[in-house]
């Protein structure tokens, strides 16, 4: 059975993301959503929202599990059992940066691979900061997340 895991701040949960999940869950056994937990980080939803978005985004899912974890990910995957990590990318400075970052998680934990997923081109422009920019102004969101997520970014901003 092979396990991946799929990290990410996710502040908010996007289309895009779910793209990657949906994608990944036809290829790998079992993905486990990991929601970074970062003290030194501003976050616009605690750990405990992000949770609860994703709860309700994968219930349909029946080979998704969603954790937290505020160490490295590559320890993470150790105390799991999982040897896969999976990236979304969307051009090639993703590409650049999540390299290099694979390079270092490869370098602290040669059990893990890293696996690239490129985004699909609808959702090519999709940033969390910018969805979080537009919402805080009322813009339209609607197509960058699910209606869950819009609700509780009006919610945070009271629109």
């Amino acid at each position: 059975m092979t396990t991946a895991v799929f990290p990410g701040s996710f502040d908010p949960p996007t289309y895009g993301h779910l793209d990657i999940i949906n994608r990944a869950s036809k290829i790998f056994d079992k993905i486990d959503i990991v929601i970074a937990v970062n003290p030194d980080k501003k976050y616009l939803f605690s750990d405990d929202e992000r949770y609860e978005l994703f709860e309700e985004l994968t219930r349909d899912y029946k080979n998704i599990t969603i954790h937290k974890c505020n160490g490295l990910i590559v320890d993470y995957c150790k105390k799991v059992g999982a040897n896969v990590l999976i990236r979304g990318i969307r051009n090639s400075n993703d590409f650049s940066y999540e390299f290099d970052l694979s390079l270092v998680n490869r370098s602290l934990n040669q059990e893990v691979e890293t696996i690239f997923i490129p985004t699909d081109q609808k959702y090519l422009l999709l940033r969390s900061s910018s969805i979080k920019e537009l919402a805080k102004f009322g813009g339209d969101i609607s197509k960058m997340v699910p209606p869950v997520v819009e609700k509780a970014l009006k919610e945070k901003f009271k629109r």
